[in-house]
């Protein structure tokens, strides 16, 4: 079965429209949030350091830690193939998470909290792109996910809490 939404800008904004649109924007947030819920444990955007070291050791992947001027960037590799980077600042908390596999990684554990931003996200914070994926960008959230012909992988950042001396580019 084939379902087509066309989601573009007519230039024109109506009252329906904006509805469909908000609709499905909530639609694929409760899909993703529902379908993702089983899957393996990540660590968690704004927690500790120790989120990853006990992450690691339940997935039973491979690790490698990268050390860089203002953060460190802590790469799994499951069995699978999937790859997870976890940014932690010097602080010790995850500031950033990218994902780069066959599947897209258990949201509701590897976002905690700002999970909540899919629910609470307005149409004009959430863009969905046709194949470019979903982006949800809030104050202190940003998120980016595509998910094509096998393969996943997005990023999740918090802006505020991203090192001074650290360019947004270099979360890949």
């Amino acid at each position: 079965m084939h379902c087509k939404a066309d989601l573009t800008a007519s230039g024109t904004k109506n009252s329906e429209g904006t509805v469909v649109f908000y609709f499905v924007i909530r639609a694929i947030a409760v899909l993703l949030v529902s379908i993702l819920a089983h899957s393996p444990s990540w660590a968690t955007l704004g927690q500790s350091e120790a989120s990853v070291t006990s992450d690691q050791l339940h997935m039973k992947s491979k690790e490698r830690v990268q050390t860089f001027q203002n953060y460190k960037v802590h790469e799994l590799t499951t069995g699978e193939g999937s790859t997870i980077r976890e940014y932690v600042s010097p602080q010790g908390s995850v500031f950033a998470i990218t994902w780069h596999g066959r599947f897209a990684p258990d949201m509701n554990q590897l976002l905690g909290t700002y999970i909540n931003n899919f629910q609470t996200a307005t149409p004009a914070q959430t863009k969905i792109q046709r194949r470019r994926g979903i982006t949800i960008k809030t104050g202190d959230f940003v998120y980016t996910n595509i998910c094509h012909l096998r393969l996943c992988a997005g990023s999740a950042y918090l802006p505020k809490v991203v090192p001074p001396d650290v360019a947004v580019e270099a979360i890949q």
